[in-house]
């Protein structure tokens, strides 16, 4: 016992300051390292590596909870009951404003050399156009069937090529769309072929109306040509909007909305909303929100701000924040507080935006409710409206962070929603450009495991510049320290030497 403690002195006494810097510096070059991995892992996907691994791969081995058992049988359903209310709760949802890819985001690209669009976002379209604008009859009609290969295109130039040579064969309406959205450069071009495709889109869907009830084919063509007619009205509305002529596009929404009610999905409502803004007919805006802000009705983030922006248009001219703080708030302050708390519950991303605390982009053309993109996509055509009425954005800027006060946290409830779902940062992160920084909320508190490893970087790179700088005397610390550590091994070893016998203990040494 006595030989292995003297042993252990003298190799602690040959080594010299060099070990230690050495020992000290690798040890501050290894944790850096790892630090700078666990942070980039982060940034990319929300979470730490060591941590994961961990509970994937060593939880299992060490004993942990196998949810594959049938002992837990209730768990594993309960997980994928949340899973599956994870994937319904990030339902990505079409732009209802979205904006035209020839006339407007490919002028951004010219300009910029930037793509507004990604890859996901833009195949999320060919989707949706081959769901709307298809139908199983399509191979029937030579025309039709050469637009039914064009929108499963992935090269734009494929696409135009193929519309041009429907439009050869015959007059085709979604080929007109096809151009009117790519091709035109311009909205005023977008506007001319949209027009030729309602002159055909009506004949068509007059065609189809009158035999969808000969069978289960003429029923999904009469499906497929009114999509086709609503998606023409919808966006020449959007083009009247566009151009200035806004009275007439709030007609022509109206008289879609009453001619088609019960196509909900391309929700027309939000147009009719940003339109009614622009021309500032409060009251209409307000009873449009009366039909549609339902509680058993989706929300979106254009019914709750819009809703709040009304309510603070009644006191925020007035509002003053030292004032209120002196005498309270009025009942119409109140409800103008509690209608920006309850925007702010539903999407805690747009007051930035409109607030200018965060620069905007062009919205892409599918949303994520409450997520980021949302928040860009209202942003984006509201702003101008809350900059009109005076006070609103001062009155957000005094109030909209008071919401998260009244949040519980963590998030296992909502107060006035459901709670925040946690897959929104992913989502968006697929809808959103690469240039563009995502807004995360809730803000995700830095892993155990980047904090420690950073601790541990910078410990051992101050004990190698202090043993670089003071070779003799860190040599003496961490001998010292070094002693410290064993001195309660040695202790305890010379109580178990004491107790045992001479003999016994002898024994044990040798094996």
């Amino acid at each position: 016992m006595f030989g292995t403690e003297s042993s252990l002195s003298m190799f602690l006494n040959t080594l010299t300051p060099k070990f230690y810097v050495a020992l000290t510096g690798t040890s501050s070059l290894i944790s850096g390292l790892i630090l700078i991995f666990e942070w980039w892992y982060f940034r990319k996907y929300g979470t730490s590596f060591i941590e994961q691994v961990s509970v994937s791969h060593l939880r299992p081995l060490l004993g942990g909870v196998d949810n594959s058992s049938p002992s837990n049988s209730s768990t594993t359903n309960g997980d994928s009951d949340s899973s599956r209310q994870s994937v319904s709760e990030c339902k990505v949802w079409r732009n209802p404003l979205n904006l035209f890819r020839g006339a407007e985001y490919n002028r951004y690209t010219w300009v910029t050399g930037r793509e507004p669009l990604t890859y996901y976002d833009m195949n999320l379209s060919a989707q949706d156009h081959q769901t709307f604008f298809t139908c199983d009859t399509d191979h029937m009609r030579p025309a039709d069937a050469i637009m039914q290969k064009a929108w499963r295109e992935r090269n734009p130039q494929a696409r135009i090529s193929a519309a041009h040579e429907a439009l050869e064969l015959n007059d085709c309406a979604t080929a007109y769309i096809l151009l009117a959205e790519e091709e035109a450069t311009t909205i005023v071009e977008a506007e001319k072929l949209f027009k030729q495709a309602l002159k055909v889109g009506e004949g068509c869907y007059r065609r189809s109306q009158q035999l969808q009830h000969h069978g289960a084919q003429y029923e999904a063509q009469h499906r497929r040509d009114t999509n086709v007619l609503v998606y023409i009205k919808r966006r020449l509305a959007m083009c009247a909007r566009k151009l200035g002529r806004t009275r007439e596009a709030v007609k022509m929404m109206r008289d879609l909305m009453k001619e088609f009610p019960l196509l909900s999905m391309f929700n027309i409502h939000e147009n009719l909303l940003e339109a009614l803004l622009e021309l500032q007919a409060y009251a209409d805006v307000q009873a449009v929100l009366a039909k549609y802000d339902d509680i058993s009705l989706p929300k979106s983030a254009t019914i709750c701000y819009t809703a709040a922006l009304l309510k603070a248009r009644a006191v925020s001219d007035k509002f003053s924040p030292e004032a209120a703080s002196r005498r309270g708030l009025s009942t119409a302050e109140m409800n103008a507080v509690e209608a920006i708390h309850r925007a702010v519950e539903f999407n805690p991303h747009v007051p930035k935006y409109l607030l200018e605390m965060k620069s905007l982009i062009l919205p892409p053309e599918h949303i994520l409710k409450r997520g980021d993109s949302e928040a860009i996509a209202y942003a984006f055509f509201h702003l101008q409206h809350w900059k009109r009425v005076e006070g609103a954005l001062n009155l957000l800027h005094c109030t909209w962070e008071g919401t998260f006060r009244m949040i519980p946290y963590p998030l296992e409830k909502g107060h006035l929603f459901y709670p925040y779902p946690i897959c929104t940062e992913t989502a968006d992160r697929e809808l959103l450009p690469s240039f563009h920084e995502v807004s995360v909320y809730p803000k995700k508190e830095l892993p155990f495991f980047i904090l420690f490893t950073a601790g541990l970087c910078s410990f051992t790179a101050m004990l190698a510049l202090l043993t670089h700088q003071f070779p003799e005397l860190m040599g003496v610390f961490a001998k010292a320290f070094l002693s410290t550590l064993f001195a309660p091994l040695n202790f305890v070893m010379e109580k178990v030497e004491s107790i045992l016998p001479s003999s016994l203990w002898h024994q044990l040494t040798r094996i």
